[in-house]
């Protein structure tokens, strides 16, 4: 198997249920061992720097996962470790999220090229690799946000620059009902991402108009599926009846 004999750390500084689960399952599943690092407690770089941290995992492991608060955690991991690093979350993206959920748009409807995607809710880390992931297979993705909480606009303008090459469509709306008009999946998030606690109240009078109900999942084509990362906050930014 593809990672026998090989070993894996993986640190995260974030909760996690699918992330850790999913990543220690597929390494055990291709042969290969995991060693699990819980950092809640304190930050990866709080005893010693990242450059040493690198420089020792270097030697012990084939690959470094991280779930980081800052991106530039694993920027930094990256750039001292001689072996592979897996942003498997970080404030700006949470790519192994969007690769999954693009598979899962494949296996349901075929060419990529012509789904069309409708994320609606919060421009946070999760529609950033949406963003990327969709422009990186010429597919078509719809962002309905508010205004003020749209996409990092360095991961936006990425995202054009690699559709101008692949024929992929990015259209920003800000309202949710035109957003998803007509769209083969809608997705959304938590309106408040970890990190953001101190924004929810306010967060909680901006996205209402925003939440995935019935009436909303009915504007999207007939076969729509409807996406979320996970953990949701039911009846917030999804309600009961559709998520279930």
């Amino acid at each position: 198997t593809a990672l026998a004999g090989k070993h894996v750390a993986m640190f995260f500084e974030k909760p996690s249920l699918r992330t850790r689960i999913t990543f220690e399952a597929g390494v055990c599943g291709l042969g290969g061992t995991v060693s699990f690092v819980d950092q809640r407690q304190e930050r990866l770089d709080a005893r010693e720097s990242l450059a040493d941290i690198a420089h020792n995992l270097e030697r012990w492991v084939s690959a470094i996962v991280l779930r980081t608060f800052a991106h530039e955690t694993v920027e930094s991991m990256a750039e001292h470790a001689c072996v592979p690093v897996i942003n498997a979350l970080s404030e700006i993206e949470h790519p192994c999220q969007a690769l999954a959920d693009y598979f899962t748009l494949y296996e349901k409807f075929g060419n990529l090229k012509k789904v069309t995607l409708a994320y609606v809710g919060d421009g946070n880390n999760v529609l950033h690799s949406l963003l990327l992931t969709a422009a990186l297979f010429g597919s078509n993705i719809r962002i309905g946000t508010p205004k003020g909480y749209g996409p990092n606009s360095q991961i936006l303008a990425d995202a054009r620059e690699i559709a101008k090459i692949t024929g992929a469509t990015i259209e920003l709306i800000t309202d949710p009902h035109k957003a998803v008009r007509g769209v083969d999946a809608i997705y959304t998030d938590a309106w408040t991402s970890m990190g953001h606690e101190r924004e929810t109240e306010e967060r909680a009078r901006v996205f209402p108009p925003y939440q995935v109900n019935d009436e909303l999942m009915a504007e999207a084509a007939p076969d729509a599926l409807f996406m979320h990362c996970l953990p949701a906050h039911r009846n917030e930014e999804v309600t009961d009846s559709v998520i279930d």
